[in-house]
């Protein structure tokens, strides 16, 4: 255990960032895990209306610096790609 009355407070005020980091860090994955979930059942409407909340958490986390912005703008562009993938497969899938 820690002796010195400062650290006591910085374990204390780290365990509280811990806890918010992992609340946003929980928040980010649940949404990328759901727009992931909806590409793969071939849910494209449903998938581009969860996209947006799936950034926007992504930008949150950057912003809070739970995730380096580089990587959060991978994880955008992933999801992007993903679904424009899949939203030209069901396209052409139509054509025929």
């Amino acid at each position: 255990m820690p002796v010195i009355k400062s650290v006591f407070k910085n374990v204390r005020s780290s365990e509280r960032k811990r806890l918010v980091n992992l609340k946003t860090k929980e928040s980010f994955k649940g949404k990328v895990k759901e727009v992931k979930q909806l590409i793969a059942a071939n849910k494209m409407s449903d998938a581009q209306k969860e996209l947006p909340a799936a950034f926007k958490a992504l930008d949150m986390a950057a912003k809070k610096n739970v995730i380096s912005a580089n990587s959060a703008a991978r994880k955008k562009a992933s999801l992007a790609r993903a679904a424009a993938k899949e939203a030209t497969k069901e396209v052409k899938g139509k054509k025929k």
